[in-house]
């Protein structure tokens, strides 16, 4: 093994992956009623999906919270995609690292250098703006009122929104208690 697959291996530590584990797992124990929820809205009131949309960002915002390392978002995604597979389809694998992708993105976009509070407002607002464009055909929004579209658009990224505070401050409850200490991201010395 070369000096730089070792220095990486080193770098992705046990404590790391079992962290990004328990709150994938934890997550799917969320998210498992609230995806049944969600489908069954769907189909009498679509406007009550968008409310609770904001929980598919949340295991990526604690972990990424807590954490600090890049894709533990990601990962962590990945993981309660698996976890949720055998309940749902395979699809919720895909489904997860879409919603955890968001959350990820304005700490990519500064190269994981900064981990201010209000990068993880961003992408809640990047994905509660983006994803009524992407499922716009679904929820068939070209056809409402522009009120109601307005209303659509803002419950998503206000969902979104809530979601990220909520997440934050578990991320930092959990952070505060020592949880997963050997598993942050490490200053450089």
């Amino acid at each position: 093994m070369s000096t730089s697959a070792r220095s990486r291996a080193a770098r992705v530590s046990t404590a790391y992956l079992l962290t990004c584990a328990a709150i994938g797992v934890a997550a799917s124990a969320l998210l498992a009623p609230a995806w049944v929820a969600s489908t069954t809205l769907f189909l009498t009131v679509p406007f009550a999906t968008v409310a609770i949309a904001g929980l598919w960002v949340l295991p990526a915002v604690i972990a990424l919270r807590l954490l600090q390392r890049p894709g533990a978002g990601l990962l962590v995604g990945l993981i309660s995609g698996l976890v949720l597979a055998p309940f749902f389809t395979i699809g919720s694998v895909a489904t997860m690292l879409y919603w955890s992708f968001f959350p990820e993105l304005p700490f990519l976009a500064t190269l994981y250098r900064r981990w201010n509070t209000w990068l993880h407002y961003a992408g809640a607002a990047i994905i509660g703006a983006t994803y009524p464009v992407f499922a716009a055909q679904s929820f068939d929004l070209w056809s409402m009122a522009t009120p109601a579209l307005v209303g659509f658009i803002a419950l998503c990224i206000g969902s979104c929104l809530v979601a990220t505070w909520l997440g934050i401050l578990i991320g930092d409850r959990l952070r505060a208690t020592g949880v997963a200490t050997l598993a942050r991201r490490r200053t450089p010395a």
